[in-house]
């Protein structure tokens, strides 16, 4: 069984004084759905609580409507409590709910970097809740204070993705600890990139700051992406919340048992960043070198920011050869640029190769 200690119990209870207040109300009297396996918990001889078919098992059950087994084992990995684990359909799912839970439509607002991920803006855009955007530096890095200056009494969070996406930096810890410590609503800090950073990840700060949601991902490192699997961590008071809003079954059987079987592969998951981030090294020195590549940006991201001579021209001809990179030229602080994902040797061989025809 797994205890809290008394100093992990006066936390939770702060978090629920400092919480609550954040939480729309619709929310808070919200009488959530109860499915047959939320009220009943273990192993059975016969189930005939769920109207489920009894043939084609395994798949024919439900899944756990809150992923116990595969929390359990992620937040070993992670050194936290299961219960400070959420599991989305992507960190998408968990993007959308700090809007659902947190933010009244037409009344609320929240506060991003810009540049940044771009579903920060559509989940909000979809929620009806004012996106307040606050320009990065031109080196990309951040200005806590101009963030803080941006919120009012109605913001209710604030968003940070470290390593940046799509400028592939870390934005500076004490910038970013400046706002965690300054705004009293949500601070979410994503975390997609993490495992390709020289930096450790926030999640050791979750006790001190009970505020903070830290979402990551399986499709990245993991390797993951077609399963659809993201992470949100933070108070238990908030993935409490997380959980009273979210669809019942929300993660199906097939990619909890397949995760389940990849998180015991964490040495393999280590060689492929690794791997990575060598190529990542390879990709920067070879890209820096070409005549057309005008400036590689700092990474600590499994891709690269290049700004080239004539970034739609590149775009184009690459998609003649079959190599496909993203064209940022049109986002804010980005002219010029495409956005490289760092791929196996042969991709990699490919695209500099074709760069390098393209450069004659």
């Amino acid at each position: 069984m797994f205890m809290l200690s008394n100093r992990i119990l006066t936390q939770i209870i702060i978090a629920v004084s400092e919480i609550t207040p954040l939480v729309r109300q619709n929310i808070l009297s919200l009488k959530p759905y109860s499915c047959a396996r939320d009220e009943f918990k273990g192993e059975a001889e016969a189930y005939l609580d769920a109207n489920e078919n009894p043939l084609n098992y395994p798949y024919n059950r439900y899944p756990d409507p809150l992923q116990w087994t595969v929390k359990e084992r992620i937040a070993a990995i992670k050194g936290i409590h299961p219960g400070q684990v959420f599991l989305g359909n992507g960190s998408d799912e968990a993007i959308d709910l700090v809007f659902r839970v947190f933010c009244e439509p037409r009344q609320d607002n929240v506060v991003a970097i810009d540049p940044t991920y771009g579903m920060y803006q559509v989940s909000a855009d979809i929620n009806d809740v004012e996106y307040r955007k606050v320009r990065l530096n031109a080196d990309y890095s951040l200005d806590a204070q101009r963030v803080l200056d941006a919120a009012d009494e109605n913001t209710k969070a604030i968003f940070l993705c470290s390593p940046n996406n799509p400028t592939a930096n870390l934005l500076n810890r004490k910038e970013m600890l400046k706002i965690v410590h300054g705004f009293k609503g949500i601070t979410v800090i994503d975390e997609a990139y993490i495992d390709f950073s020289s930096e450790p990840s926030w999640l050791n700060e979750l006790q001190k700051y009970p505020r903070l949601i830290v979402l990551q991902t399986f499709s990245k490192a993991w390797g993951l992406a077609g399963v659809r699997l993201g992470m949100a961590f933070a108070s238990e008071e908030i993935i409490d919340l997380y959980n009273k809003v979210k669809y019942p079954y929300n993660i199906n059987v097939l990619t909890q048992r397949l995760v389940l079987d990849e998180l015991e592969q964490v040495d393999r998951k280590a060689e492929w960043v690794s791997l990575l981030l060598k190529e990542r090294k390879r990709l920067i020195d070879s890209l820096s070198k070409m005549e057309m590549v005008q400036e590689v940006f700092p990474t600590d991201a499994n891709f690269v920011l290049v700004r080239v001579a004539d970034a739609n021209a590149v775009y184009r001809y690459l998609v003649t050869k079959s190599i496909i990179v993203r064209n940022r030229n049109t986002v804010t602080l980005c002219e010029g640029c495409l956005r490289i994902t760092v791929g196996v040797e042969t991709e990699n061989d490919l695209l500099l190769k074709a760069l390098e025809e393209y450069n004659a």
